[in-house]
């Protein structure tokens, strides 16, 4: 999990975003499209047009952090294509991360058991 500090504010991006965009093209997107400061401390959730990646971008004070993960079966469940960002709570980051619809706590994917 990614050490995120009490009241950082968690926002996702709606709509498809360019997987291909590091930090100067996400935090380009957090300020054009969702109209929020890259540099002011809150992070920003990204997810490409397939779903089954996410890209975390974060400034801690120090300077940018990119994060990335990519679900080897499932896919990141993301708003509808409406545009702008859309406010998360810490507890609902961690869902997202695991692969879980974070706005109905359940596995989208559960691994089977060896057997």
């Amino acid at each position: 999990m990614i050490p995120v500090p009490s009241g950082v504010r968690v926002f996702i991006a709606t709509g498809h975003t360019d997987m291909r965009k590091g930090f100067d093209g996400l935090a380009l997107a957090a300020q054009e499209r969702l109209r929020m400061d890259a540099h002011g401390g809150q992070i920003f959730v990204f997810r490409g047009k397939r779903g089954d990646l996410i890209k975390v971008l974060w400034h801690d004070g120090q300077g940018m952090c990119l994060f990335s993960k990519r679900l080897e079966k499932g896919r990141f469940i993301w708003p509808g294509p409406v545009e702008g960002a859309i406010p998360l709570s810490q507890a609902q980051l961690g869902y997202l991360l695991e692969g879980i619809d974070w706005r109905l706590p359940q596995h989208t994917w559960r691994p089977e058991a060896a057997g």
